[in-house]
C-alpha cells in the first residue's frame, strides 16, 4: 500500500514574510502622519477659511481619513 505525502510549499521565505510586515508597518506610520498633519492644518484655519474651502469644523476628521487613505 503506497501513502501520498503532499507538504505545502510556502511562497514566502520567513524574511520574505518580515520585510512584508515592516512595509505594512511603514505605510500605517506614513498614512498616520498624514492623517494628523492634515488635521493640525486644518484645525488651524479659520471658521471663514475652512468655509471658503467649502469645509465645516465636523468634516475635519474625515476630509483628513480621505486625505491620507483611509
Amino acid at each position: 500500500m503506497a501513502y501520498a505525502v503532499q507538504t505545502p510549499a510556502h511562497s514566502a521565505t520567513l524574511l520574505a514574510r518580515a520585510a512584508d510586515v515592516l512595509t505594512d508597518l511603514a505605510q500605517r506610520i506614513e498614512r498616520r502622519r498624514a492623517y494628523k498633519k492634515t488635521v493640525s492644518e486644518l484645525s488651524a484655519l479659520s471658521n471663514r477659511e475652512l468655509a471658503d474651502l467649502g469645509l465645516s469644523r465636523s468634516m475635519i476628521r474625515s476630509v483628513a481619513l480621505e486625505a491620507a487613505g483611509y
